[in-house]
């Protein structure tokens, strides 16, 4: 067995590189490294025209007309072109003019025009998409396939000659360019010793403006149309880390074609011979000749079949797989090298200095005795541990390292703790003792104690680590775990503690627990005025004023951010908890001194009361959270006791928010539609789109009850979009049975934080085909608050589509002037509530006469909403108003109502009687 082990091992190596596949990689390696060592020009006889970057820089951002690639097949045949073949995608149409263009092109060219078809994968795993060019185009040319495959490691070496696409085999471009018959031949190797640069290259730009020196290249040549420009992205990996243009590749396909250079593979059996003949070889010579013969006739072997080998691909179209012969080669090498090496005394070596190696390169420290517990070995480590050097220590007992405990115990004895190692899994016990520095210091130790049978015999050994940082760092991170890192205050963990502590006492003597959850209002300025070093200062004052307040007794403790939060026993308060809250309160209205600066920070605090407030401490804190929210939109600066329809208020709103959800997923809700109208004549000019819920059970919601909830809740933007694609596709609608119904949809916040609205306003006019003028945004003067820059920019691009603008409920803001100044709007909208009291409020109908006057200034529209009665309608007409709604002209109503009363064939105005 020992006589064959080489020989099997050769054998195991090569089944295992079989099996894996990893033959492959290795002759595609060897292949590649003779195309890198041989080196050939191409023929000339292909010439690609290049889409290039001085093309694109000079013609304009592809895709181009193809009144371009028409004039190029012209120029093409003026200069004598044999075969043209475009690497250029013709499978969709593009403008009317520039199709006929190209089509009245290949006619005159004489239909010798070849034109790519292409398979190409769908996303989502389904069958190939096939790509032909346009039929009027592909009856005028001849067919080719330009795919190509891309082998396991991203490369590119195979060719076909066709593909079937269909029930038709189709020639690839190489093939015919090379006037070859496809005839179902399997694929071959490109030779890429055909150097791509030597592949004539001429810019499409020169080619169409007639250049003499690019046309000149151009005669009796096979010309390949196609894009080698970087950012057009049709590039490929190929042997030797090149990569090529989809042009350049067909190009080289085609040199191998006419080069006679189409590489295949060869038979395995002169493999199969050679591996046969170097077995034999070892078997013969492994132990009748020196190993250095046997090594050099293995290189000499491996040398020479490469040489052939280079020498057969130089020269034949052939390329011969030495792969396993290499790997033959390497595994009796690595045969040769482990029967010479005497590895036992390698390990026996080994073995001798591994302790001592060990020891000394140990930053730990490590200590051996003899069976007295008398030392005979001191590393580096304990030197630097405890400060005595080898020679003052070796010999003594391992005693003089201990310290006497300050509680009067006895030393750990080594003896006690090796024995016991014995006798526990993994062989070693772990004690912690104090011990004593040279020059008297004394410092926690952790030994990890063993014992062993020696040659002398029973011999211990310890290793020691000096514990004080680490005994420093868990006193100081159970600090941290339980205290807040920058207030010094109980942290919400310890706080949680306390609670449930608190709580267990109440329990067996009836009392109440409070808890104060306290927030300061407007903290956020200070940190973004002063910077967060400012803040922190802050809270430190504001962590050392609530301690002052609360007295020695309650847990004050910083939850997170800006809040704080006192846990307190009622019994042991000695007041009220409401007045407790409020002195804690007013304890704020005095300033907070931080270095030189003073500042005014005011509190509003959420307190919840076991057992009413919550039974365990998690009701407690999740409790106080939701009065302090209360208190925050309520009584700023205040307190508020938490009660249970504090609770019931955020179930239902919760609950509401899951209705809301399963009503968008169920298609529940529906859009109304409110007539704008003309005030001079009553005519129609719009209709604003109104969102409706129409509950299972309810019927139909008022807006009021649940648009507050979809604007601050994750499905405001999914409602909005929904609305402005169904207001878009009912506008289209309208427009194709002849009625221009310009439409009104009210814009969601949520629909500017979320991406380009300009953008997907744009592609949904595009997807529906209505016309941008029947299309009006109104936007809010919260909308406009957020990111005004942004807004701006993006309003204006919404403009530049043909969209209109408005900014709705115009003069309830505080800005809205200055808004009128800054933003595109196309008009605006008076609020109901000036329109409402326009007649019976002399201030109203001030207000409404300034805005319609200055609007007209600036050129806006203005449309007033709540008109009810005929005597409102009138009067804005006599102040210039020229669009009004209200329930005077019509109140929401669904889609199929609204054609049937404003829509009519024969109505032309809207009958307010």
């Amino acid at each position: 067995m020992k006589r064959y082990r080489p020989h099997i091992l050769v054998v195991i190596a090569l089944a295992i590189v079989l099996s894996t596949g990893w033959h492959g990689a290795l002759r595609n390696a060897l292949t590649d490294l003779r195309f890198a060592w041989q080196s050939r020009d191409a023929s000339g006889s292909v010439v690609v025209v290049a889409i290039d970057a001085p093309s694109i820089e000079k013609i304009g951002v592809w895709p181009w007309p193809r009144r371009l690639h028409a004039e190029l097949l012209h120029g093409l045949a003026a200069a004598g072109a044999a075969d043209i073949a475009f690497d250029v995608d013709f499978s969709t149409p593009s403008d009317a003019a520039s199709d006929e263009s190209f089509l009245k092109a290949l006619r005159e060219v004489g239909g010798s025009t070849v034109l790519p078809s292409f398979k190409q994968p769908t996303p989502n795993g389904g069958a190939a998409h096939i790509n032909r060019p346009l039929k009027p185009f592909s009856n005028q040319s001849w067919p080719a396939v330009v795919n190509v495959a891309v082998e396991s490691d991203g490369l590119v070496r195979r060719y076909p000659f066709g593909e079937k696409l269909g029930d038709a085999l189709i020639p690839s471009m190489a093939v015919v360019l090379a006037g070859k018959d496809a005839n179902r031949r399997p694929p071959f190797l490109i030779d890429f010793s055909i150097r791509a640069a030597s592949i004539p290259v001429v810019s499409y730009v020169d080619v169409l403006h007639g250049d003499a020196a690019a046309v000149g290249k151009l005669r009796d040549k096979k010309v390949i149309v196609g894009a080698t420009a970087l950012e057009l992205g049709d590039r490929f990996s190929v042997p030797n880390g090149r990569i090529v243009s989809g042009p350049v590749l067909q190009a080289l396909a085609a040199e191998s074609i006419l080069q006679g250079r189409m590489l295949r593979w060869t038979s395995d059996i002169g493999m199969i011979l050679g591996l046969g003949v170097i077995c034999l070889l070892m078997m013969y010579s492994w132990r009748r000749v020196a190993p250095g013969i046997r090594v050099a006739v293995l290189i000499a072997s491996g040398a020479a079949i490469e040489l052939v080998a280079a020498l057969v691909q130089a020269r034949w179209p052939l390329v011969i797989d030495t792969s396993l012969f290499h790997i033959a080669i390497i595994a009796y090498l690595t045969a040769i090298a482990l029967d010479e090496i005497d590895f036992r005394s390698l390990l026996g070596r080994i073995a001798e200095s591994r302790f001592h190696r060990i020891a000394m390169s140990l930053g730990d420290g490590l200590v051996c005795t003899d069976e007295d517990h008398r030392i005979t070995v001191w590393n580096p480590g304990a030197s630097a541990i405890f400060g005595y050097m080898p020679a003052e220590m070796i010999g003594r007992p391992f005693e003089t390292l201990c310290a006497a405990p300050a509680d009067g115990n006895a030393r750990p004895s080594m003896h006690d703790a090796a024995r016991q190692a014995l006798l526990v899994p993994g062989g070693a016990v772990v004690v912690e003792f104090e011990g004593r520095r040279k020059n008297g210091e004394t410092f926690p130790v952790e030994a990890s104690f063993s014992g062993w049978q020696g040659t002398d015999g029973f011999q211990y050994g310890a290793i020691l680590r000096d514990i004080s940082v680490r005994k420093r760092e868990a006193e100081r991170v159970k600090y941290l775990a339980e205290h807040d890192a920058l207030t010094g205050l109980a942290n919400r963990n310890t706080l949680h503690a306390g609670l449930v502590g608190m709580i267990a006492d109440a329990e067996r003597q009836p009392r109440e627990v409070a808890l104060l959850v306290i927030g300061l209002d407007g903290f956020q300025q200070i940190n973004d005025m002063l910077g967060h070093s400012a803040g922190d200062l802050v809270l430190r004052a504001v962590a050392e004023r609530l301690r002052i307040e609360a007295g020695g007794k309650a847990v004050v403790a910083r939850l997170s951010g800006d809040e704080f939060a006192i846990a307190l026993d009622c019994a042991e308060a000695g007041e009220p908890i409401a007045a407790l809250a409020e002195r804690i309160a007013s304890a704020f209205e005095a300033p907070l001194a931080t270095g030189t600066r003073q500042h005014r920070v005011r509190i509003s605090i959420g307190v919840a009361v076991y057992p009413e407030g919550g039974h365990n401490a998690d009701d407690l804190l999740g409790n106080g959270h939701l009065a302090l929210s209360r208190a925050k939109a309520t009584r700023r600066g205040g307190h508020v006791l938490f009660e249970a329809a504090i609770r019931q208020e955020l179930e239902n709103r919760l609950t509401l928010e899951s209705e809301l959800a399963l009503a968008a997923d169920r298609g529940e809700f529906e859009l109304f539609y409110q007539p704008q109208v003309r005030l001079i004549d009553g005519s129609l000019v719009g209709a604003e789109a109104l969102i409706r819920w129409r509950h299972p059970v309810r019927g139909y919601v008022s807006p009021g009850e649940f648009m507050p909830v979809v604007n601050s809740s994750a499905l405001s933007e999914r409602i909005a979009n929904w609305v402005m694609e169904t207001a878009c596709r009912q506008a289209r609608h309208w427009e194709l049975s002849g009625n221009g119904v310009r439409v009104a949809i009210n814009l969601s916040p949520s629909q500017l934080h979320s991406g380009d609205l300009a953008h997907s306003v744009a592609a949904l006019l595009t997807s529906t085909g209505l016309a941008p003028a029947l299309l009006e945004i109104e936007v809010t003067e919260d909308i406009l608050l957020h990111d005004e820059a942004r807004v701006l920019d993006m309003f204006k691009r919404i403009q530049q589509l043909g969209v209109r603008v408005l900014f709705d409920d115009f003069g309830t803001g505080y800005a809205s002037l200055s808004y009128l100044k800054k933003f595109p709007l196309d008009g605006l909208k008076v609020d109901r509530s000036f329109v409402s009291g326009l007649l019976s409020n002399s201030d109203d109908a001030a207000i409404v006469g300034s805005t319609i006057g200055l609007s007209k200034q600036l050129g806006l529209t203005v449309v007033a909403e709540g008109i009810e009665d005929r005597a409102t309608a009138d009067f804005l007409v006599s102040m210039g108003c020229e669009e009004g709604q209200g329930y005077f002209f019509g109140r929401p109503m669904p889609a199929a109502e609204f054609e049937k009363r404003f829509l009519a064939a024969d109505l032309v105005a809207v009958d307010a009687a």
